[in-house]
Formats: structure tokens, C-alpha cells, sequence
């Protein structure tokens, strides 16, 4: 009777799901909201949005979440988690202060403008012992899973050349894109980040020994201090093992539907790849490449694109703290930096 009198009074950690706070519910931050939500695991505890608009749409999705002003006053309501979808020059401030309020972070992509930065976001989470997530999400589509097993594996023998293509035919819709204090940079910055990501963490984080790029801005190679971004890039990476890895990005390139994307291995054992399907954003095909035959790894539909944010729910949810592989963060900001010659 004495033990289930303490069981009714003590409070059941298995019962309580951890309470989270949204800062930023424009699209980007809904839809990480939705799929948080759509896991049973967490609630929705607060918004913060400064357009009264995009509040109202949030709270269709979490009725009885309240509504705060800023990041402070979501911190006063003891969350467990914020998720951030604010502008990129907010990202490591606005995280640090969370971490140091003792609350765990999912953090819209870049963590930070600089390597710098996001170094210092990771410190504040492993001091913290404080679950730190970024939504780089396209490790998260099928395709991509299945070719890091391939390659694992040794499927396609020892990797030696990599080439990343994202060219996005419309650009960002906000001005503060296009500010290189506020963005920390153009399209390499907003697209680049994800590409640097699948190449690293497909290949289990190597060492990069060199790096070099070249930017253009409508058309025109950039000074090595550009006062506007880049919307065009290409850049050379090379790896410890002597792999080659060659990346193009851009906003608004003329290419003849609405995005290319692609991230192909070439080993020497064969090959495999991930590309967008007609010009689609959402769907994707992977391959596997023998000589010059193909086979499916992975085919649309996948619902691939709130992965990123369940798993740092669910982690959080089953109480996990700081994990070591946040540093990976500032593995790929510091190829950022080099392509920006930072």
C-alpha cells in the first residue's frame, strides 16, 4: 500500500512529455511544429512569432499553447525544449541563451554564420548537458540512409570523388537573405550547408584538407569582401583519403524547371546517387550504379521532410542530454568558412 501511496504522489517522468516553445512559426517553423507534434511525445507549450498572422496559424496546430512576446519570455515559462525558425544572424545568440537557461535547442539551418558561432552554441550545450539538434534534413530522406548503409558497407567500394549539385530557380523571398551580416552568406550559406552536410556525414565526417571556391553575384566573380552574397558557387573539397568533392549551388539559376538537386558517390566498385524527380523539391530517386546498369535504392513518396525535427523530439522525450555529435555542427561551418575564405 506504502508503494503505490509513493508512486500517486511522486511525479512519473514516463508520463510527462517535455514542454516546448516555437520561436519563429512562419512556414518553415510550422511544419517542424506539426511534425513534432505528430509524435505524440511532446507538447507544444508557447509561440513566439512577432506577425500576429503567422501566431494564428500556430495555434491552429497547438490550441492551447500561449503566446509570447520573445525568447526570454518563453524561457520564463520553464520549457524543456525551444525550436528556432528565426532569421540565420539570431541562430547561436538566440540558442546560447537557451542552453544557459538549462533548455534544449533544435535549431533552424545554419546553427551559426560562422564556425565560430556554432563552436560556441556546442560549447554552451555540453556545458549545459543540453540536446542540441539542426535541421539539416536531407540526411533524413530515404534515399540518403540507403546510400550511407551502401557505402558503409563498402557496396561501391573505396569512395574517390563526390559531385553536389542545389540550384534553386527562385531564391529566398525575405531581404534579410541578401544581407551578408544578417545571412552570413548567399546560397552556399542556404543551400551549400545542406551539401557540405551529406557529403560529411555520408562519408562518417573525414578530415578536409583543402578547399577551394568561386562566387558570383548576378553574373560577376565576388571580391574577397563582398558587400552582397553570392548566387552562384562552385567549390572544390579534398579529403584526407585523397577523394575528390566538387559542389554547385545557386539561387535563381536558369536551369529549366524549378530545382536540381543531386548528391553522387563514385567508388571504385560502382556508384550511387540521390536525385530530385522533375525538378521537384520534395520527391527524390536513389541509385545504385554497376558499370552502366541502375537499380532503385529508394522512390518517392517519402514523407522525409519533418524527420529531422521528430528525432530531436523523441531523443529529447527519452531524456537523452548532450550528444557528442553536435561537434559535427562545426565540422561542416568550418567548410563554410573555407568556401568563404574566412
Amino acid at each position: 500500500m506504502g508503494d503505490l501511496l509513493m508512486a500517486a504522489i511522486l511525479p512519473s517522468t514516463s508520463l510527462t512529455r517535455p514542454r516546448l516553445g516555437f520561436l519563429g512559426v512562419g512556414w518553415i517553423g510550422r511544419h517542424r511544429m506539426e511534425a513534432m507534434l505528430a509524435t505524440s511525445k511532446v507538447d507544444a507549450a508557447a509561440i513566439a512569432d512577432p506577425s500576429p498572422e503567422m501566431a494564428a496559424e500556430a495555434l491552429k496546430l497547438a490550441p492551447d499553447a500561449r503566446q509570447a512576446a520573445t525568447l526570454d519570455d518563453l524561457l520564463d515559462l520553464e520549457l524543456d525544449g525551444v525550436v528556432i525558425a528565426t532569421p540565420s544572424a539570431m541562430h547561436a545568440e538566440q540558442s546560447i541563451r537557451a542552453l544557459k537557461r538549462g533548455v534544449a535547442v533544435f535549431c533552424q539551418k545554419p546553427l551559426g554564420r560562422t564556425a565560430a558561432e556554432a563552436q560556441a552554441v556546442v560549447d554552451a550545450a555540453r556545458q549545459a548537458d543540453r540536446l542540441l539538434g539542426v535541421d539539416l534534413s536531407y540526411r533524413f530522406t530515404e534515399g540518403m540512409r540507403q546510400i550511407r548503409e551502401l557505402l558503409r558497407s563498402g557496396g561501391i567500394g573505396e569512395v574517390f570523388a563526390v559531385d553536389l549539385v542545389f540550384h534553386n530557380a527562385y531564391g529566398p523571398d525575405k531581404a534579410w537573405f541578401y544581407d551578408p551580416q544578417q545571412a552570413g552568406g548567399g546560397c552556399v550559406m542556404d543551400l551549400g550547408v545542406h551539401l557540405v552536410d551529406l557529403a560529411l556525414w555520408t562519408l562518417d565526417f573525414p578530415q578536409v584538407t583543402d578547399v577551394s571556391s568561386r562566387l558570383f553575384a548576378g553574373g560577376q566573380p565576388l571580391s574577397p569582401h563582398p558587400d552582397r552574397v553570392e548566387d552562384y558557387a562552385v567549390a572544390s573539397i579534398g579529403l584526407a583519403s585523397g577523394a575528390a568533392v566538387r559542389l554547385a549551388c545557386s539561387w535563381r539559376l536558369q536551369a529549366g524547371c524549378d530545382a536540381v538537386i543531386s548528391a553522387a558517390f563514385y567508388g571504385t566498385e560502382g556508384g550511387a546517387a540521390l536525385r530530385n524527380v522533375n525538378g521537384s523539391f520534395y520527391d527524390f530517386v536513389a541509385e545504385r550504379y554497376r558499370g552502366t546498369s541502375r537499380e532503385d535504392l529508394a522512390l518517392p513518396p517519402d514523407a522525409w521532410g519533418g524527420r529531422a525535427a521528430a528525432d530531436w523530439a523523441m531523443r529529447l522525450a527519452e531524456g537523452e542530454g548532450y550528444a557528442a555529435d553536435a561537434e559535427r555542427m562545426v565540422d561542416v561551418s568550418s567548410v563554410l568558412d573555407r568556401i568563404y575564405g574566412r
